[in-house]
């Protein structure tokens, strides 16, 4: 009657917690560093209501923008089934709350609040020329930033994983000549020629590793300093 007991504890509810404590600090995440952007963009204007996007990208970014890769989280496994019914200890170290906490919590916030003001006010440092360009850079930025942050976060991937990513930027490359047509949506939201041309290409990669690689490298050296029991035996 108990058979599946222990598989059903020590394998599918420890990453059913996994899962979704990482899955809710993303997501916070994901609406906090916009909200950072905007926040920094208005204060640059002596805090005007001014959105930096419209609402096309806006609710391009919370669906067909971040959902699939945000989302395809859920799949991911920090070690393999015969480890963790072989190691039961491993479901010990949850009861400790260390992955969804006040600690992890903040600094999801600091990493959001760094990325939204490196990403707002580098684009304004580089290029501030025309609000549309700063718009192209500061949201394709953006996109990259949030698909890295998920690979940075994968522990095993899975096929839906790397599909989720590859089809995310694919719809939005896609986006980007449908957004810059004013015949097509009645206004044009990004500068097609500009998006297309290198100094684009060297600004946004730039922006875009001050965002990712400091936080990489710190979450590198935290995992080196203070190791988890399940990456022992992964």
């Amino acid at each position: 009657e108990f058979s599946h007991l222990q598989r059903l504890v020590l394998w599918h509810g420890r990453n059913s917690y996994l899962r979704s404590a990482l899955l809710a600090q993303f997501v916070i995440h994901r609406g906090l560093i916009i909200a950072i952007i905007q926040a920094v963009f208005s204060s640059l204007f002596f805090f005007a209501s001014i959105a930096v996007y419209n609402g096309y990208l806006t609710v391009g970014y919370a669906t067909i923008f971040t959902t699939g890769p945000v989302f395809s989280l859920v799949l991911d496994e920090d070690i393999s089934l015969d480890n963790a019914l072989k190691y039961p200890e491993l479901y010990r170290e949850l009861q400790k709350r260390r992955h969804l906490s006040l600690k992890t919590f903040l600094t999801w916030a600091w990493k959001a609040l760094y990325q939204g003001g490196v990403i707002m006010l580098g684009a304004i440092y580089l290029f501030d020329r025309r609000l549309v360009h700063v718009v192209g850079i500061t949201f394709t930025a953006l996109i990259l930033t949030e698909l890295i942050m998920v690979a940075v976060e994968v522990k095993r991937w899975h096929t839906i994983m790397i599909a989720s990513e590859v089809v995310t930027l694919a719809v939005y490359a896609g986006s980007i000549f449908a957004l810059s047509s004013p015949s097509l949506l009645g206004t044009s939201t990004f500068d097609l020629p500009f998006m297309l041309s290198g100094e684009f290409l060297w600004k946004v990669s730039a922006i875009t590793a001050v965002s990712c690689v400091p936080v990489w490298v710190g979450k590198v050296f935290s995992q080196r300093l203070s190791p988890e029991k399940a990456s022992k035996i992964r």
